[in-house]
């Protein structure tokens, strides 16, 4: 029996080489080895105010960017959260067995309440747990995640041991935490002590997947450097050089050693020029293959559709196991 593996992304932004190298790039791999579900977080994205309209279409363009990254519809489950309903109401039951302080405990709700000081709302106080029920129901063995996002899978860990302690064991499965060994932290341009971030508001920080030829070239040839002009590896006193050589090394496929040797002499400008190319040509065939797909907004539509019917089938096994031990009646 194959594992079963789930992840998702808030649709704000857009995807950025680090989301390519440090999770879709590896999720990619993984379709074989796994039953896989990938979702589009358009409820979470509701936490924040967005323009309708904006919403919309950048829900079309996160199914096109995962699809144009080669994640097949036909291997794997790709759809949009909003159009499973269970995900809402597994997340009400969880949300009646979760402590307040459970809550109260979570950072990111603490870092984007002073971000977003004018409208801290229920709903980003309570999406953890919206984001504990994206994971259970399906069953998931294991979720991708980041550093920054361990604490909601602790949650959901908890969730898990409270729901069984009150209903019983075997209804929901306990799940576990999958960190990429290989490329798991692709650090700002700008700023390479915190991580690429496809919400940050400086575009200047991050290559996005979409991006065209002449913007990728200019983000890369403007990244942050380090005093010194040697090319060599350091994460602690050359962070930004050690950045664009681990951005190197993954699409390269070439050893941080190799690299260190063939830029030896050379100043970063020469580092920066190389690497564009190698972003740019990586990147190129998804831009291409993005731009046919949201020409195309039918077959977008009935893909997510598909997509949709097919999680609905395990999520609603689940939510009639859960409704059952509760004492919901059924529907029929």
């Amino acid at each position: 029996m194959k594992k079963t593996i789930l992840s998702g992304s808030t649709v704000t932004g857009d995807l950025t080489l680090g989301n390519y190298i440090g999770a879709i790039n590896n999720w990619k791999k993984l379709q074989d080895e796994y039953n896989c579900l990938y979702f589009l977080a358009d409820l979470h994205a509701l936490t924040v105010q967005q323009d309708p309209k904006i919403l919309k279409e950048r829900t079309y363009s996160f199914y096109a960017q995962y699809l144009a990254l080669g994640l097949d519809p036909k291997k794997n489950i790709i759809f949009a959260q909003s159009h499973v309903p269970e995900h809402t109401e597994l997340s009400w039951i969880l949300t009646c067995l979760t402590p307040m302080g459970n809550l109260n405990r979570m950072t990111q709700f603490k870092e984007k309440s002073e971000k977003h000081s004018k409208n801290i709302n229920a709903g980003l106080f309570t999406y953890p747990v919206l984001m504990a029920a994206d994971i259970l129901l399906y069953q998931a063995d294991l979720v991708p995640v980041g550093e920054d996002q361990k604490q909601h899978i602790e949650l959901c860990r908890d969730l898990v041991t409270y729901f069984a302690n009150r209903y019983g064991e075997g209804i929901l499965k306990m799940p576990e935490p999958h960190i990429p060994k290989s490329g798991a932290r692709i650090m700002s341009l700008q700023e390479p002590d915190k991580k690429m971030s496809k919400s940050d508001e400086n575009e200047k920080n991050f290559v996005s997947i979409i991006d065209d030829a002449k913007k990728i070239e200019k983000k890369i040839k403007s990244a942050a450097t380090d005093s010194g002009s040697e090319i060599k590896f350091d994460s602690e006193n050359k962070a930004g050089i050690s950045n664009l050589l681990t951005i190197y090394s993954i699409l390269a496929n070439k050893s941080i050693e190799q690299l260190e040797k063939d830029y030896e002499g050379k100043m970063y400008g020469h580092l920066k020029v190389d690497l564009a190319d190698v972003v740019v040509n990586t990147l190129k065939p998804v831009r291409e293959e993005y731009d046919k797909l949201m020409a195309d907004r039918n077959y977008l539509t009935q893909q997510m559709s598909e997509g949709a019917d097919r999680a609905r089938v395990i999520a609603s096994a689940t939510l009639k196991k859960v409704y059952d031990v509760v004492g919901l009646v059924p529907r029929k």
